[in-house]
């Protein structure tokens, strides 16, 4: 059974390479595209930049700019605030404006890559605190 499931766990691998696609954006950034899906059915994106000892990965404000146009604004209530901030402190993650970053060397970069997207994903489901006028707006949609 250990072979059967090592072959599985192998064609996962397979898949989540097969549906991460790159795209070049400029000289500087590359757009990861990640077959990981937010609350609208959308994949994930993330960004990479290089840096001096490693690269930047961020979302570009996509997941906080998201929930505010969703009427979940972090910056709303303290209770939000605080919500964000232990969420991304679990994966490692820091808020720089609306983006989240991450900073990864070449050893550690599938770690932090993964917790990016974890913290993305985690900090999505804030959404359930949006107003129940507005959540209930976006679900019938």
């Amino acid at each position: 059974m250990r072979e059967e499931i090592q072959n599985l766990l192998d064609q996962y691998t397979r898949w989540l390479k097969d549906k991460t696609i790159l795209k070049q954006i400029d000289d500087q950034w590359v757009e990861i595209t990640t077959p990981h899906l937010d609350r609208h059915n959308d994949s994930l994106q993330i960004y990479a930049k290089r840096e001096k000892n490693g690269f930047l990965l961020t979302d570009d404000g996509y997941i906080i700019n998201d929930l505010a146009s969703s009427g979940c604004a972090i910056d709303a209530s303290p209770k939000r605030k605080e919500l964000l901030k232990i969420t991304l402190a679990g994966f490692g993650v820091k808020l720089d404006g609306d983006c989240l970053i991450v900073h990864a060397a070449p050893d550690n970069f599938p770690l932090r890559k993964h917790n990016l997207i974890q913290a993305m994903l985690s900090v999505n489901d804030l959404f359930y605190l949006a107003s129940p006028y507005v959540s209930s707006l976006f679900l019938k949609m």
